[in-house]
This record gives C-alpha cells, sequence and structure tokens, in this order.
C-alpha cells in the first residue's frame, strides 16, 4: 500500500458543530451546487433571449422534487441499506447522510420543471437545454460531498491518487498516518456501518465522476454554441456524455448494490438512458427555439402592450415612425427583440401570437417534452 503522503487523504470528519446545529459537508455541496446551476442557468437563458430569473422560478418548483426523486431512486434500488432484518426504516429518511440517485432526481425534476414551464408558458425542452451544463456541474461538486462522507469509492489499489479510507470512531480517525493497513475485512453495509472495520487505499471513483462531469459541462457549452443546438438536444448531450461515463466509474465501485442481468443496476440504467439520449439527438432536428418564447406569458403580454403602445403614439401623430411618402402599412406584432443579436440575429422576427399558441399548444408543448425518461 502507498504511504499516507502518496494517496489522497481522507478528511477526517464530515460534520461540524455550530452551536446545537450541525453542519453537514454533504448537504453543504449539495446545495451549492444548486445554486451554481440555478445562476449559470438563468445566465444562458437570458443570453438566449429568455426573461431574466425565469430559471430561478422554474427551480423552485423542479429542486424539491428532484430532490425528492432522487432520494426515492436510492432507497429503492438500495432497499437492502434500509430494510430487513436489524435495519431502521427510519433511516430512510436521512438524506444527510447521503444517497441520491441522479436517475430519480432528473425524472422527478423535470415533473416539476414541467408544471412550471406550463405555468409560466416557456418551453420545457429550452428551460433543459439552460440548465444542462450547470446540472452536471452541479453533480461535480455534490460528489464532494461523498469525499467527506468516505463513500462511493472502488477497489483497492496502489496508484498515487488513491484514497486513503479510515474509520471514523468518536474519538477521531482509527488508523495513523503513514501505516501500511495491509487486507481488510468489509462489511456488507459499510456505508452505514461506521463501528466496523474499514481501511486502506482504493480507487477514489467520486473524483473520477467529478473530473469527467467538469469534462461533459464543457462539451455541452462548446456543442451549444457550435450547432446552436434547441428543443432539448443540449440536455440529451449532457445525459449522453454523463451516462457514458458512469458505465466505467460504476463498475469500479465495491459497494452493495442491486444487480439485474449480473449488471450493477446505475450500470444498466447507464446503458439503456445513454441509447435513448443519443437516439433524440439523431432524430430530433429542430431548431433553437425563437427568443420570443423564452420571455414566458408575462413577458410576451408586456411586450405586445408596449407594441400596442407604440403602434398607437405613431397613429396619433406623436414623434414616432415617419415617411417621406405614401404611409406603408406596419404589422407591429411581428416587432420584437430587434436589437437582441445574442441568439436570434439570423432568425427573422416573432409573432407575440403566434408564439403565444406555440407554447400553450398541445402539440408543440409535447414535442418540447425530452424524450428520454430519465430514471
Amino acid at each position: 500500500m502507498p504511504s499516507y503522503l502518496a494517496s489522497i487523504p481522507s478528511p477526517p470528519q464530515g460534520v461540524w458543530d455550530l452551536g446545537p446545529f450541525p453542519v453537514r459537508a454533504y448537504a453543504v455541496f449539495i446545495i451549492v451546487g444548486i445554486v451554481v446551476a440555478v445562476v449559470w442557468g438563468n445566465k444562458r437563458w437570458e443570453a438566449r433571449g429568455g426573461r431574466p430569473g425565469m430559471v430561478t422560478d422554474i427551480a423552485v418548483y423542479a429542486v424539491p422534487f428532484g430532490i425528492v426523486g432522487g432520494r426515492l431512486y436510492h432507497v429503492i434500488t438500495d432497499a437492502n441499506l434500509y430494510f430487513g432484518e436489524g435495519k431502521n426504516p427510519w433511516n430512510a429518511f436521512a438524506i444527510w447522510n447521503g444517497g441520491l440517485g441522479i436517475w430519480g432526481a432528473v425524472a422527478l425534476g423535470a415533473v416539476g420543471a414541467l408544471i412550471a414551464c406550463r405555468k409560466y408558458g416557456v418551453p420545457l425542452g429550452a428551460f433543459a437545454d439552460a440548465i444542462a451544463p450547470g446540472l452536471v456541474t452541479a453533480q461535480a461538486i455534490g460528489r464532494l460531498g461523498n469525499y467527506f462522507n468516505q463513500e462511493l469509492f472502488g477497489s483497492a489499489t496502489t496508484l498515487p491518487w488513491g484514497l486513503d479510507v479510515f474509520v471514523r470512531t468518536p474519538g477521531g480517525v482509527a488508523g495513523i498516518p503513514g501505516a501500511d493497513y495491509g487486507t481488510c475485512e468489509f462489511s456488507p453495509d459499510y456505508i452505514k456501518a461506521v463501528p466496523e472495520m474499514l481501511c486502506g487505499t482504493f480507487h477514489p471513483t467520486f473524483l473520477y465522476e467529478l473530473l469527467w462531469n467538469l469534462l461533459v459541462a464543457g462539451l455541452v457549452v462548446w456543442a451549444d454554441r457550435r450547432f446552436r443546438l434547441g428543443g432539448g438536444r443540449a440536455f440529451a448531450l449532457y445525459v449522453a456524455g454523463y451516462t457514458l461515463g458512469r458505465v466505467w466509474i460504476e463498475s469500479l465501485r465495491i459497494d452493495p448494490a442491486t444487480h439485474v442481468f449480473g449488471l450493477r443496476i446505475n450500470v444498466l440504467t447507464s446503458i439503456v438512458v445513454f441509447i435513448g439520449a443519443v437516439l433524440f439527438l439523431l432524430l430530433r432536428r429542430v431548431p433553437r427555439e425563437d427568443p420570443v418564447l423564452l420571455l414566458g406569458k408575462a413577458g410576451r403580454a408586456e411586450a405586445a402592450a408596449a407594441l400596442a403602445a407604440a403602434d398607437a403614439t405613431d397613429q396619433d401623430g406623436a414623434p414616432g415612425v415617419t415617411f417621406d411618402e405614401d404611409p406603408v402599412d406596419i404589422d407591429t406584432e411581428t416587432i420584437s427583440h430587434s436589437g437582441n443579436t445574442t441568439d436570434s440575429a439570423a432568425s427573422p422576427a416573432p409573432d407575440l401570437r403566434k408564439a403565444e399558441d406555440a407554447v400553450s399548444s398541445p402539440t408543440t408543448g409535447a414535442e418540447d417534452e425530452p424524450h428520454t425518461k430519465q430514471t
């Protein structure tokens, strides 16, 4: 085994007490990740011509749904950790100890986002594209919580970036820095069983996934700028990239997991979702959404009112559009964002009434929904 200095040390604790309130690293990193995803998503939304703050409004619905969905997926697929002889079912609610399945988080989070998108009158696909790189970056940040929880590591390794894992006890860390730990006996429920023997140097799979997720975020940003992805295609690229890496990273892990057809459940799910995401990318050929669609119902109403007021001012002879020759009829409803060159410089001027119909139409709304169900 490599020495302490030739490997990644585990943190001595993952919880700090501020008076009567425990501050858990896992929860802190989850919150930081959510903030990063929302802030970055808002910036991308506005760059596409959308109404400022819309992503935050939708996140109010999507985030709680996502947390509940992530926990449900984890508890269902790892039921042996919470149910059965000698297990405490109430631990299923102890989310601060770790355990959020990304598939459940995305699936139920999408339900919350869909409800909000319908309420505000914006396309779900456009919202998904806006948050895609921020979402996978949030996953990367959340993996730091796994580091502080000493969980989700892989098999033993002698590589210099191996992760030292110790047994935490009330008195500190049960382990001497620089010692050779030899062979360790694992408890089947090692994540939850603190008193059991657990020591050694292992693959830091949480770190592998963290780095992979950052690469996927960069890929999505580049592809979105290069190909002007729309209709949920940037989100599908994130899903395809993430699941591709998750297959091999998940295969390195040694924690207890449900197996289906001889594969860890998350490996099988990754393969299925990867195929669905790739098919979505290949089959869905739509342009990026017209910026007026991203204004929402309230934004379009305000724009229409402003245009109507400007039109009335011109007709009354007040300062406005003047003509040297015969008057020319102008359809004011086709004028929108004439100065917005960020995402729609080459797009024809949008029609506010058509945009409203496009969002409220069941057919169009269905087209904007992701074609891949995340689990």
